[in-house]
């Protein structure tokens, strides 16, 4: 019994000894480690309490000013002052073909040759007209001799001369019709030929081979663009119509090369307004580098007047969530709201802008991604 005690005793005192050297010999991890952050969620999801809050830094909106800009789409459409329509005078079968949509003209290339009975026609009234003249002449010299030896009467002499002048007349517009049809007088032929009337580019075309043309009363075979310069048409809403004033510059954006700039001038405000879209019409004019092609795609970004003062933060302060921007203001003690805001333009120094939703003073955690990513976990 006594042993018992002794054992018992002896264990009493071993045991808190050997506690105690293994506590001093364990190694604290977390000695030195910065304080863990914890997030108390609040009933809204963009509030929320967050312990250690000095971890996350903080910046401040500083005053930015600018001139406010509206950003339309459009789309690259020839100039129509600039557009000419190929016509031919002659009704007839179209037999050759020497352009196609695309082509790049010059003035006076041949495009096309018709097959015309309208030549025919207009050679026969040339010749007649020819016949015609031909005999009216010789009647004025008949009459002139006559009339000098006092044969006929003044009277018939000018009758004689007013008939020769009309079959000038007519023999002189036949002969004119000839050239419009394209027609050499010496050398007749079936074919008309029908040449490019400026330089441009073909941007219509309405004719095939074996197809029939109808002259004035029908459509035109080809139309035929100068893209030297174009129009940008933009579609601008009602309630922006006051910031597009005619003479404003804009630049232009295209989605095929976003790293080209180019400048447009308005030449145009439209006066009705699309019922459905409640929008109007905006007309650009734009010189052709060389690379604009009809029917692209284009952003006008139009500059106001008179500049507007907007916040700027740093980039890395905004936050893009569900397709909108956020970022991170302090509440006070541990607290921060997460607050929507509209971004502007990208500004130097890797600052941004802010159009709406933050004032100048005002402060945001400096970067939002990190809160973010903390609030998650």
């Amino acid at each position: 019994m006594i042993r018992r005690r002794a054992v018992l005793a002896l264990l009493c005192c071993i045991l808190p000894l050997a506690a105690a050297g293994c506590k001093s010999g364990k190694v604290d991890e977390n000695a030195g480690a910065p304080p863990k952050v914890t997030v108390v969620p609040e009933m809204d999801p963009n509030n929320f309490k967050v312990e250690h809050p000095e971890r996350f830094a903080l910046a401040t909106a500083v005053e930015y000013k600018s001139a406010p800009e509206l950003t339309v789409n459009g789309s690259i459409a020839p100039d129509i002052a600039r557009t000419v329509p190929v016509i031919s005078l002659a009704t007839g079968k179209v037999v050759e073909i020497h352009a196609r949509l695309g082509d790049v003209v010059k003035k006076g290339q041949l495009l096309l040759k018709v097959q015309s009975s309208d030549i025919s026609s207009a050679f026969s009234e040339y010749r007649k007209a020819v016949n015609d003249e031909r005999l009216v002449r010789l009647q004025l010299d008949r009459s002139k001799a006559l009339y000098e030896k006092g044969a006929i009467a003044k009277s018939a002499l000018e009758a004689a001369e007013a008939a020769e002048q009309d079959s000038t007349v007519t023999l002189d517009t036949t002969l004119e019709h000839l050239h419009l049809l394209g027609v050499d007088k010496d050398h007749p032929s079936g074919l008309v030929s029908i040449y490019a009337p400026v330089s441009g580019v073909i941007t219509d075309q309405q004719v095939t081979n074996a197809a029939g043309v109808q002259g004035l009363s029908g459509p035109n075979p080809f139309t035929i663009s100068d893209v030297s310069r174009l129009w940008v048409v933009c579609d601008v809403y009602e309630n922006a119509l006051a910031q597009v004033h005619l003479g404003d510059t804009a630049e232009i954006r295209l989605a095929a090369y976003p790293d080209k700039v180019l400048k447009a001038r308005v030449s145009n405000i439209g006066q009705i307004l699309d019922p459905t879209l409640r929008s109007a019409k905006v007309r650009l004019e734009v010189e052709n580098p060389g690379f604009l092609h009809i029917g692209m795609f284009v952003t006008a970004i139009f500059h106001g007047q008179s500049s507007v003062t907007h916040a700027a933060i740093p980039a890395t302060a905004i936050l893009h969530l569900h397709d909108r921007y956020w970022v991170f203001a302090p509440s006070g003690n541990g607290y921060f709201k997460r607050v929507e805001v509209t971004s502007g333009v990208p500004l130097p120094d890797n600052q941004q802008e802010i159009l709406n939703g933050l004032s100048v003073g005002a402060q945001v955690v400096q970067n939002a991604l990190v809160l973010e990513n903390t609030v998650e976990q």
